[in-house]
Parts: C-alpha cells; sequence; structure tokens
C-alpha cells in the first residue's frame, strides 16, 4: 500500500545506515552509485542555499495548515517559481535548523532554482482540522464552509504568492501516489497562478486503485491503514505505530487472521474509519463515487504531466485514467503522459535499471528527471514561453522486451491494431479461433470444451514465491513457474514466436467461465517467456536463472460478483456458462522471437487479494468462516464460448 516515507529505496537506506545496508544492498552499478552521490551532494546543497520558514496558512473556513517553505537565499534579488507538494505522510523535520532530506522532484530542478513548499494537509500532522480520505471535490462553494482540496490548495497559492518569499508569480505542483491525488485535486484549484502540476501514480479511483482491484480487496493494505488510518485529535508530528505481525511470512499471517471481519475484531477495534467504510460500502456505491476525481476535471488550463510506471503495484490505474480524463474532457490542454518501466515512485527514488529479476539496461529515471520533467515544469514556471514543453510529445512510453522509449502522439498509439488472442484446448493460445474438434484426431486427454481446476480457499494460490509481511513490489516481474506447477492454476502459451509482438495499451479479457460455487474471483497473468537458452543476469540473486523464466509483465483481478455492475452484484448461477468481461491494465512491451506469450488463469492469489468464499453472500467484508468453500472453476473455449484476449498489436 501507500508508503509514508518516498525514502525508502535501496540507495536512499543505504546511505542511512551504510554499516548494514552495503551487506543487504550492495550498489552495484556506475548509476546507483552517482545516485547515491548526487543525494549526499543535495543534501549538503540545500543546507547551504536554502532558508527554511515555516507557516500556518489560514484557509477560507479558518483552518490553518502547516506549511514549510524552502526559498533560495538569494529569493530576494532572483525571482523564482514555486513548487508546491501537498502530502498526509507529514513534510517533517518540523523546526528550524531542520532540513528535509530531498526537497526536490530531482537534482537538475534543485540546481535550476525553485522555491519549494511543502504542506501537511488538512487534518494530518501538523495541519489543523479534521482529515477525509480522499476527499470529495465540490462542484460549487456557496459558503466559506464549502471546502475542498481544491479550495485548500487554491487559498495556499494565494498566501504564498502574496505572503511567502517574493517569486514570480508562477506555481508548479507535483506528488507521488497519495500526493499525486492532492496535485489532481490541486487542478480543480484552477488558480490562474497554477500554471502546471504533475500527478505522479496519483491515488484516483480506490475501486481500481489501491483498496480494490475491479472490487477484489487487496488485503495487503490491511498493514498501512493500520498505522496511517489511526485517529489523531490534534496536531502532532508524531506518526502512529505500524502493525506489529511477529512474523516475516505475510502469507502466513493473513491466513491466521482469517475472514475479513476478523480485521476490526482482532486489530482495529472501530478506530480505522476508512475501514469501517470499506466494510459499509463493499460495492461502488455513492460513497465511492463521489470520491472519483475524474468527473470534476473540465474547465484545466493548467499544463498537466502525468506520470506513471507499468511495474507499480499501486496505483498504475490512476495514472492511466487521470491521464485519459484530461484527454477528453479537455480539448486543445497541454496534457501529456509518461509511462516507464518503474515500480511505484520509482522515477523518483531509483535509477529504473531493474525491476525484481528483470532489467532495463539504462538509467530509465534519471533520463526521465532530465529529459522530460525538469524541462516540462521549467518551461511553464521560468521560460517566457512554453518553448521546450511543445518539442515534448503527448506520450512517452518506455517499451519493455526491446527496452527502448518510445514516443505517440496519442496513448494508446493510433497504429496499434485490434486483435484478438484465443484460449485454446491442450493449453494452447492463438489468434486463430478455437474449433470443437471434430476435423482433428480424438485424444482421450484433449477436453476441446473447456479446462477446470479446484479452488480452495483453504489453501489459496500464493502471489509471490517470495517471505515477505506485505506486497512486494517487485512481484510484477516475477518469475511465475511456481504458478504453472500448480494444479489450480490454468496455463495457456502461444508456440514459439518467429517475429516480435508488441502489445500496446489495454487488454480486455473476455473469459467464459462456470462454477459449482456462487462467487468467484477471476486472476489473469500475461507471461513472457524466455527461451531456455537466455543468459543469467550477473545482477541477480545466486540461482535465479533466466533460462524459461516466465516474467509476469500485467496481471489484473476481476471479482466475479461484480461482472455485469460494480454497483449491483450478482451470484453465478452453479454450473452456468457465464460471460465475466474486464480490462486488464495497460502495457508496453515486446515477446521477442524466441520467445512464448503466456496467460496463466487461476481463482486465489493470495495474500495480494482476500479469499472469495465462493459461495455468494451480500458483503465478504462480513463473511463468516463457514461461508468459505471450495469450488470447480471450467474456462471454457469453444467457437460458441471462447475465452479471449482482445489486444492493442503495434505492427
Amino acid at each position: 500500500m501507500k508508503t509514508t516515507t518516498f525514502l525508502t529505496t535501496a540507495v536512499l537506506v543505504w546511505a542511512a545506515v551504510p554499516a548494514r545496508a552495503q551487506a543487504t544492498y550492495p550498489l552495484t552499478s556506475a548509476a546507483e552509485k552517482q545516485f547515491l552521490a548526487t543525494i549526499l551532494a543535495d543534501t549538503s546543497y540545500i543546507k547551504q542555499h536554502f532558508t527554511k520558514t515555516e507557516y500556518q496558512i489560514p484557509m477560507r473556513d479558518g483552518v490553518k495548515l502547516y506549511t514549510i517553505v524552502y526559498a533560495p537565499k538569494d529569493a530576494d534579488k532572483v525571482r523564482y517559481p514555486i513548487m508546491l507538494k501537498r502530502t498526509p505522510y507529514s513534510i517533517g523535520p518540523y523546526g528550524p535548523g531542520k532540513y528535509l532530506l530531498r526537497i526536490s522532484p530531482s537534482s537538475a530542478m534543485l540546481h535550476e532554482g525553485y522555491i519549494f513548499a511543502f504542506q501537511d494537509v488538512r487534518g494530518k500532522f501538523m495541519s489543523e482540522g479534521t482529515f477525509e480520505d480522499v476527499r470529495p471535490a465540490l462542484e460549487k462553494h456557496a459558503t466559506k464552509q464549502d471546502i475542498d482540496e481544491g479550495t485548500d490548495t487554491f487559498d495556499t497559492i494565494d498566501f504564498l504568492l502574496k505572503k511567502g518569499p517574493k517569486n514570480n508569480g508562477r506555481v508548479g505542483q507535483w506528488g507521488i501516489s497519495y500526493p499525486g491525488f492532492y496535485t489532481t485535486a490541486g487542478l480543480l484549484s484552477r488558480h490562474p497562478a497554477l500554471k502546471a502540476a504533475s500527478p505522479q501514480a496519483p491515488v484516483t479511483d480506490w475501486f481500481w486503485d489501491d483498496d480494490h482491484h475491479n472490487g477484489a480487496y487487496f488485503l495487503t493494505g490491511v498493514s498501512f491503514w493500520a498505522s496511517f488510518g489511526q485517529p489523531r485529535p490534534q496536531p502532532t508530528a508524531a506518526y502512529a505505530p505500524e502493525l506489529q505481525m511477529g512474523t516475516p511470512d505475510g502469507y502466513d499471517y493473513y491466513y491466521r487472521l482469517g475472514p475479513l471481519k476478523n480485521v476490526d475484531d482482532q486489530l482495529f477495534h472501530g478506530q480505522v474509519k476508512h475501514w469501517n467504510d470499506l466494510v459499509q460500502h463493499p460495492n461502488y456505491d455513492a460513497f465511492w463515487q463521489a470520491r472519483n476525481p475524474r468527473p470534476h476535471l473540465h474547465d484545466i488550463k493548467t499544463a498537466v504531466l502525468t506520470v506513471g510506471g507499468f511495474n507499480d503495484a499501486e496505483d498504475l490505474f490512476g495514472a492511466l485514467h487521470t491521464y485519459q480524463a484530461l484527454e477528453q474532457q479537455n480539448p486543445g490542454l497541454s496534457n501529456r503522459l509518461v509511462m516507464g518501466p518503474w515500480v511505484h515512485g520509482g522515477w523518483a527514488n531509483t535509477t529504473g535499471e531493474q525491476v525484481g529479476n528483470v532489467a532495463y539496461g539504462a538509467a530509465t529515471s534519471m533520463w526521465y528527471q532530465e529529459n522530460v520533467e525538469a524541462p516540462f515544469f521549467k518551461s511553464y514556471l521560468k521560460d517566457a514561453k512554453p518553448t521546450a514543453a511543445a518539442k515534448l510529445p503527448e506520450a512517452t512510453v518506455f517499451e519493455s522486451g526491446t527496452n527502448q522509449w518510445r514516443q505517440f502522439d496519442a496513448w494508446p498509439p493510433k497504429a496499434a491494431q485490434t486483435k484478438t488472442l484465443y484460449f485454446r484446448q491442450a493449453g494452447g493460445l492463438s489468434f486463430s479461433p478455437p474449433t470443437d474438434g471434430t476435423n482433428e484426431r480424438r485424444r482421450p486427454e484433449v477436453n476441446f470444451e473447456f479446462d477446470q481446476f479446484l479452488s480452495d480457499p483453504a489453501h489459496p494460490v500464493p502471489y509471490t514465491e517470495a517471505t515477505a509481511p506485505a506486497m512486494t513490489r517487485e512481484y510484477m516481474t516475477d518469475d511465475q513457474r511456481f504458478a504453472s506447477r500448480r494444479p489450480d492454476v490454468l496455463t495457456y502459451q502461444t508456440e514459439v514466436l518467429t517475429a516480435p509482438l508488441t502489445l500496446a495499451g489495454p487488454i480486455e479479457a473476455l473469459l467464459q467461465v462456470a462454477t459449482t460455487g456462487s462467487d468467484a474471483d477471476w486472476v489473469v497473468k500475461i507471461i513472457d517467456v524466455y527461451p531456455d537458452s537466455a543468459r543469467d543476469n550477473p545482477r541477480n540473486a545466486p540461482g535465479v536463472h533466466l533460462g524459461g523464466y516466465q516474467q509476469l509483465v500485467r496481471s489484473e483481478v476481476m471479482r466475479g460478483r461484480f461482472r455485469n455492475s460494480f454497483s449491483k452484484p450478482e451470484p453465478f448461477t452453479p454450473g452456468q456458462v457465464t460471460a465475466v468481461p474486464f480490462t486488464v491494465q495497460d502495457l508496453m512491451h515486446t515477446f521477442r522471437p524466441g520467445h512464448r506469450l503466456m496467460v496463466q488463469v487461476q481463482s486465489t492469489w493470495f495474500p495480494l487479494v482476500d479469499r472469495n468464499p465462493q459461495k455468494y453472500v451480500d458483503n465478504i467484508f462480513q463473511a463468516n468462516e463457514s461461508d468459505f468453500q471450495a469450488a470447480t472453476h471450467r474456462l471454457y473455449h469453444t467457437p460458441e464460448k471462447a475465452s479471449q484476449l482482445v489486444l492493442k498489436v503495434l505492427p
């Protein structure tokens, strides 16, 4: 789930505790060593060249928000633009003489000269007021009491322009993850001085981001809410204590925890409002709909650079759909998208050379910071005319497999062609539709109608081989051989490819299924199978071999009860063949010649996703242990009931 700080990568841990971390996180590339050296040098530069000032900025309803501003020491002579970041994760350290390690999106921007302002959002840490998760946006603000994150941003910008350090009258805003949401909400301020904004991995719609994926609850978020969700009656600089699991094995911990109803009984005891909201709103009702900022993203004049990572296990949906909402509702807006091969926040906190066991070649993060992010903000905030930004493409997207940056005038690319990949008998995948087998030699071991497996919530399929207390950031590139060897995972693959196959955009899944139960989850995983002769990566741990590696490149879960409506769930009729359509999020990946494209289908993915009882109950958050049952699931691949994936393929 969310981290309370983004200074948690291997490189920064190494910097903070070198004696311990050098053994755990050895820095093996020149780029990583340079990254570390730059951070250490910039930390010293900040103390020497910036003055820190703390403000209590009054909002229109009288609530004061704690704000820390770092201004260049020559700001009284040179007019700099303001870069604003609003966060629920603390802007500390608080007090004079105590400086953040990093105050800028990048080293390049730090040295170009900006005023950096940080704010604890309403109700968090040192700010006054009451916090509300993903506070709903208001279309109208009739009175001073009609506040939202847009009005708080407006009032903050107005104060900084008039009463903060002397400035050039232009403001930019940025933030990653939850601060990315506040950047999106900042667009709704529609303040004329807000010239450029970059929502990065923005929390956007919690029925598809973080908490849920297609309505299925992401169980590993419990540890996040155990700390972040604790009430804060008064302003404080202190963090709430973290969940003490007592074991590094998240699979074992969450299995012993039992059904979701035990979370509050055993851990939260009614204190975590967000959990109470989850329990009371299991479907996509008005509560969740009000917390979706996308319908409000109209009449935007601010230039936008939305950033995301294809290996982001938390907010991939948010980046893609924030960009699309802005594009659809604001014709002519300067609206751009960057998607790299990054984990959550990896473009800011890692070199971007590798995720898990998969290498991407060059330091993609540095390239993005220097060639996209810094020119974007400089052009709109410092230059007389945004000429440099005008040269940036609409979409800058990293293509994994071939490990190269691509530029497009739209996303998904206009040149992408729609092709349908069909599940076939005997574990096959083909762009040719299935047959009934009448013209083929019958083999008793080949079922031309369906494949089936027993799904047992008492023995759920793990989402990773790793032993980890929570969701690993590397699972999105993990080797899936451990899963393909399980009897409760269906595995299909193409023949060995003789030509490159490049997928660019979302995947639309349509599964034709049946179950002996009355509810089920369906997980689809897109996998790149390496040839047996693939060379090992010398940076990987001993024993990690890439020959035959089954690299996860995209995956998604669909809670079957929501197959027709996320607002009005419905059970399956046992034994009845039923269509389950859903979107598997975008990717940009080339399956190279000699590789295969594999698809795995399963119904448990633990403890990434909570266990579906497989017996329909009105609210899974309140299901009892006795509601959980094993069920036999079937995936059909006949001409009439053809399970399939609709792909976008670049020629």
